[in-house]
């Protein structure tokens, strides 16, 4: 497979500044970059949230065919006037120093009280581009889903999380019928459709 060449240096940046430095950034850049045509674009300006980076993984239990999926309020849902209380794979920002893999058992402990025995990479992609450098490590996570549920989360944090168990065809139903309105749930339960044979055979 040919290598996708960076191309960082078609890009002049000529003005970096924070106006907004809270638990979240903001961060305005003044660039112009070169065109598929040729030349150079005029200086434009564009604002960039910053968040860090974050790991996704869902929680499969092949034993019994089913997934961990966690329920929680999400801000962002609220602010677009949907349903605030979003179904989800568990998931985590990526501290210093931590590795993605690392985050996924952490949080697996801390949103859905279970423990994962192994990890499977499914890809790492960027969720909004145009406005966010946050990219998502995304992973399945083998897990035994016995007594899994209940109210999770860290107080500290205002964390209130529901955890809960759902065989994985009722999840691929519930996602054909739409009623899983965030990318990382539907990109993992795809992925997990894809390779559900397989992993019942490595992880039985």
């Amino acid at each position: 497979m040919t290598e996708t060449p960076n191309r960082v240096q078609d890009v002049e940046l000529v003005e970096k500044t924070r106006p907004y430095d809270g638990y979240f950034h903001i961060d305005v850049y003044r660039l112009r970059h070169r065109r598929f045509g040729g030349g150079w674009t005029e200086v434009m300006s564009r604002e960039m949230f910053e968040r860090g980076h974050a790991t996704v993984v869902l929680p499969y239990d092949p034993a019994r065919d089913a997934v961990v999926l966690i329920e929680q309020f999400r801000i962002g849902a609220y602010a677009a006037g949907i349903e605030p209380w979003l179904i989800e794979p568990v998931a985590g920002i990526v501290e210093a120093g931590e590795t993605p893999e690392a985050v996924a058992r952490r949080e697996a402990i801390e949103e859905a009280g279970c423990e994962l025995a192994e990890l499977e990479p499914i890809a790492t992609v960027m969720p909004s581009p145009g406005g966010c450098s946050e990219i998502l490590h995304l992973f399945c996570g083998w897990v035994d889903s016995a007594g899994v549920g209940g109210i999770h989360g860290l107080a500290h944090e205002h964390e209130d999380i529901r955890a809960f168990v759902l065989p994985l065809d009722e999840a691929l139903k519930r996602m054909a019928m739409s009623d899983f309105n965030n990318a990382s749930t539907v990109i993992t339960l795809q992925w997990l459709a894809l390779n559900r044979q397989r992993l019942k055979k490595k992880w039985s």
